[in-house]
């Protein structure tokens, strides 16, 4: 018989947190809160299997954007979020649809997690008419309701993320804003500026530090003199974060959610996450850390396998129906890569439409005198 649901409990002496076996929450660190969040969570079947399929086809659709990439299909900027998904994954089941995120240009998982289908975000990254972003986005911009895009200058969606925390407060909507960066970014003076502002202000601001160890092939350690990442708001409350779970994920940021609605002001949180693939394509990832580090993460605290190891060991679901589960979104991004391929590229002359919103057709200056571009909304 399988069980419908389970608590998933931590060790009980908070001195010794226990080893990430499959049956513990981590305890996380905290930085000025009197307590974090709680160390046990429940999960149910339900649960359990959306959170693997929403993870699995983040994977197979990031490993499908690779290979698309080295068949010269998918060109320029191109960043992949494979390793990272218990954070995306964990980040959406905590707060509402109608709360915002705004995230760096590392954007596909989001993209996924916002609502946007697997098919339309392939068809962006290949530059067709089909794509989120008509085509005209590509990697690292994709918009969906509530979530304002990747962003492709380094830290500066953190700005904006406050802002939108601002426009929050200021109609008394209740909702949060989740602004991510990267530790690449977190030496940035745009995140400080912001922390100040949203300290002062009361922001119902999420700042979030994905920490997947390397800023490009910068380790962590070579690129900040403190890499206590959530210690960083200084006066901000803060907490460091097992990122690889998503459950861990989950309950923090309910916690951190919770925080910011009952008007106490921003919360700094930090995932300890990491990357399978470098950079970005055009980097192999493995000049500045070894294939055996990469391969001991995948091993031991792969997101998915580990969510599907706690689900086996408790009776939540059978093998069958992970493969089942596999096979069905395999075929999904299988389908979704042969529309991204075959969808006809946008012609030019809607390269500028959109350029505003609601207004009369509008001339475009081209690159020389005689272009004829119209902007059309």
């Amino acid at each position: 018989t399988s069980q419908t649901a389970v608590v998933i409990q931590s060790g009980v002496n908070p001195q010794m947190p226990p080893k990430p076996d499959h049956q513990h929450l981590l305890k996380c660190d905290v930085h000025r809160l009197e307590e974090g969040p709680p160390l046990k969570a429940e999960l149910t079947r339900e649960q359990g299997l959306r959170y693997y399929r929403i993870m699995q086809t983040v994977r197979r659709m990031e490993l499908k954007a690779d290979q698309l990439y080295k068949q010269k299909i998918i060109r320029g900027f191109c960043h992949l979020y494979d390793g990272q998904e218990a954070c995306a994954v964990g980040i959406e089941a905590a707060i509402n649809p109608s709360d915002h995120l705004i995230t760096a240009y590392r954007a596909h998982g989001y993209t996924y997690t916002r609502g946007i289908a697997v098919k339309e975000i392939l068809a962006e990254l290949t530059g067709r008419r089909g794509g989120v972003a008509k085509g005209k986005g590509g990697s690292m911009h994709m918009y969906a309701p509530h979530f304002y895009g990747g962003n492709g200058i380094v830290g500066a969606q953190v700005p904006l993320g406050a802002g939108i925390a601002l426009a929050c407060q200021y109609q008394g909507n209740n909702q949060v804003c989740v602004a991510l960066y990267g530790d690449g970014a977190a030496n940035q003076g745009q995140l400080f500026e912001s922390f100040n502002m949203a300290a002062l202000w009361k922001l119902p601001c999420i700042f979030t530090c994905e920490n997947n160890q390397y800023g490009m092939g910068t380790s962590v350690e070579r690129a900040s003199a403190s890499t206590d990442y959530y210690k960083r708001g200084d006066f901000i409350p803060g907490i460091r974060v097992d990122g690889m779970d998503v459950l861990c994920v989950r309950e923090a940021f309910k916690f951190a959610a919770e925080h910011c609605r009952s008007g106490k002001g921003p919360i700094v949180m930090e995932l300890k996450t990491y990357r399978y693939h470098g950079h970005s394509m055009s980097d192999p990832g493995v000049s500045y850390r070894t294939r055996e580090e990469i391969q001991e993460v995948r091993s031991k605290s792969d997101p998915i396998t580990m969510l599907k190891e706690r689900m086996l060991s408790n009776n939540m679901a059978s093998v069958e129906e992970f493969k089942e589960i596999d096979i069905a979104i395999r075929k999904e991004v299988e389908e979704a890569a042969q529309y991204a391929t075959s969808d006809p590229e946008p012609p030019l002359e809607e390269l500028c439409n959109h350029i505003f919103s609601n207004d009369s057709p509008l001339e475009v200056r081209g690159t020389n005198p005689w272009a004829r571009l119209k902007s059309v909304s």
